[in-house]
């Protein structure tokens, strides 16, 4: 069967493949933000089994290069049931491959996650032994960040944050977490402006101490233009800004233009309160300062699969606490 009814976490397609920056306006983005667009991080199936006994699943598959091994230690597909994961099967990348899955018993709803790093093709999907069925829609939530919220060092593609908070909120989690990027690109901005959502979250700011230098002023004024520009499209989707982790090198540190980390997270929850104050009730802060502990952080700034669960709840409490969650 055509897999598109399956997919979940889908941003927009180019040539009938998932991306997650829009094909039609790449030329306004940097280079990092476009080359990590292309992998297809939180991309999934979701079905039902209407007597199935398997999943067959035929895909087509790259080798991963050696930044994106980080990402996804296990290279293969995983089944997951309401209560967590069910089976994983490891792959091998190939120009064209079938998986066969075993269900358990019980019609789902199923998630299988593919081997997001090899930059995987879903071609077809078909039920063995039965029917299966696309997923009920849920809320739309799009998720928008750096290497983080792309979930790095998250040992699965499902224990990143986005993913564990999609999963608590019950949520369809459209990951665009851009690793060493997400620096405020206005670009970026009008693309979520354009993007279908239900609910939004913005969780970006680490990367402007170091791999492009910002000053407080410089991202105060960045966050503010952001949120105004995500607004023009989304002028009453709930809207949540997560400021940066924990980062133990960075919080004291000046960056070449003397900021440190900590003042550009008070920049940036300085800005987002200030547009609250102004009126926008459908806009909240999640501090990120003491979310996180070192022991959660694997190598002292990517959180581990433990930081990640814990800020995965964090955000769809959050959520929740601000009036835009159930479930």
């Amino acid at each position: 069967m055509d897999p598109g009814p399956f997919l979940r976490g889908v941003a927009w397609l180019d040539e009938g493949r998932p991306v997650r920056a829009d094909p039609a306006d790449t030329m306004r983005l940097p280079w990092d933000t476009g080359e990590r667009a292309t992998l297809p991080i939180g991309v999934r199936l979701e079905f039902t089994a209407q007597g199935a006994r398997a999943v067959e699943i035929r895909y087509r598959a790259t080798v991963p290069g050696p930044t994106d091994a980080l990402r996804d230690l296990a290279h293969g597909f995983a089944l997951w049931d309401r209560h967590g994961v069910v089976r994983e099967l490891y792959t091998e990348p190939a120009p064209e491959a079938v998986v066969r899955i075993e269900l358990p018993g019980g019609c789902g709803p199923f998630t299988v996650h593919p081997p997001e790093t090899q930059s995987p093709l879903i071609l077809g999907v078909r039920g063995v032994g039965g029917g299966i069925a696309p997923a009920p829609p849920a809320p739309r939530w799009v998720v928008h960040g750096d290497s983080i919220t792309e979930g790095w060092w998250s040992t699965r593609p499902a224990h990143g944050w986005p993913a564990i908070a999609g999963r608590a909120l019950g949520w369809d989690t459209v990951n665009l977490g851009y690793a060493g990027a997400a620096r405020g690109e206005l670009a970026t901005a009008e693309q979520l402006a354009e993007l279908p959502a239900d609910a939004l979250t913005l969780a970006f700011g680490t990367n402007c101490w170091s791999r492009v230098p910002f000053s407080a002023p410089l991202l105060y004024e960045t966050t503010r233009v952001f949120i105004e520009l995500v607004r023009q499209g989304h002028p009453r989707t709930p809207l949540l800004l997560l400021s940066p982790v924990l980062r133990p090198d960075a919080e004291r540190t000046p960056n070449k233009l003397g900021a440190t980390l900590g003042a550009l997270r008070d920049a940036m929850e300085r800005a987002t309160r200030d547009r609250i104050a102004a009126g926008d009730d459908r806009l909240a802060l999640l501090p990120g300062r003491d979310l996180l502990g070192p022991e959660h952080l694997a190598d002292g700034l990517h959180p581990n699969d433990s930081g990640h669960h814990t800020l995965g709840l964090a955000v769809a409490t959050a959520m929740r606490r601000a009036g835009f969650g159930a479930g």
